[in-house]
């Protein structure tokens, strides 16, 4: 099966926005079931193939909208084709999402929102969405928290109580997940990458997982249960298609585009 997948960086008016646009297209997928996992953002996904089939947490598969917006993961999403696929979307910064949207991002975490009403003629290509994009940002006068952004830095959070406590309902309210989930699926997205090579040395998986903050090995063990709902060798022998190309470019400056 031949696939493609780009990325492209965003004008720079959208940069506190939107961290990368991208596309991908396979126009014979296998069909075979692949599992996204977390990555603390949200996406603007809009479908120009066939949609994918997604599984709800009843276990049921439901063909995704046309265009939609897709929270935060707090856990694999499972996905699987049911004919060509070509998507062109926009992965959001961690407190980008929330002025396109206009509603708490907590209550888009863990779904997917149909925005199809938003766009009744989607774009075409990467350009066409990042236009899309900025003269929404421009008319709606998007802006981002100073203070959740800071937060999301790794900035002293506030001393008084009281201040520390609007930060974090602004930080779930803009970012859709609590801080310290959000650092979790970071620790696990540090050393995430190396589940692209299965045959790694157990070793140099306990010290990638040390280096990126976790205790020992049933710690690390855990969040790849959490968030992979199976181990990272399984994951790495099992994917294909979207998903890895999703885990092994999204972070990879060598795989950008500038407009």
């Amino acid at each position: 099966m031949d696939d493609t997948y780009q990325e492209a960086a965003p004008p720079p008016a959208l940069a506190p926005f939107v961290s990368r646009l991208w596309s991908y297209r396979a126009d014979t997928p296998s069909g075979g079931v692949q599992r996204i996992v977390p990555d603390g953002c949200c996406e603007l996904i809009v479908h120009l193939g066939t949609p994918y089939d997604a599984q709800g947490p009843d276990g049921a598969w439901h063909r995704q909208p046309a265009v939609l917006f897709a929270g935060q993961l707090t856990r694999p999403l499972a996905l699987r084709p049911t004919g060509p696929v070509h998507v062109i979307a926009a992965r959001f910064t961690p407190d980008g999402a929330r002025p396109l949207l206009g509603s708490p991002l907590r209550r888009a975490t863990d779904r997917t929102l149909d925005l199809s009403d938003r766009l009744p003629r989607p774009p075409t290509d990467l350009t066409a969405l990042a236009t899309w994009l900025e003269t929404r940002r421009a008319q709606e006068r998007w802006a981002i928290d100073p203070t959740v952004r800071a937060a999301l830095q790794d900035q002293a959070p506030p001393d008084h109580p009281a201040a520390r406590r609007a930060l974090q309902r602004a930080f779930l309210d803009q970012v859709g997940v609590p801080a310290r989930t959000l650092r979790s699926i970071r620790r696990f997205r540090a050393v995430f990458e190396r589940a692209e090579h299965p045959d790694a040395a157990a070793g140099a998986w306990l010290r990638a997982g040390l280096d990126a903050g976790y205790f020992d090995q049933p710690q690390m063990a855990r969040d790849f249960r959490r968030f992979l709902g199976c181990t990272a060798t399984e994951w790495a022998r099992q994917q294909s298609e979207l998903a890895r190309r999703l885990a092994s470019q999204s972070y990879k400056t060598d795989a950008i585009v500038a407009f």
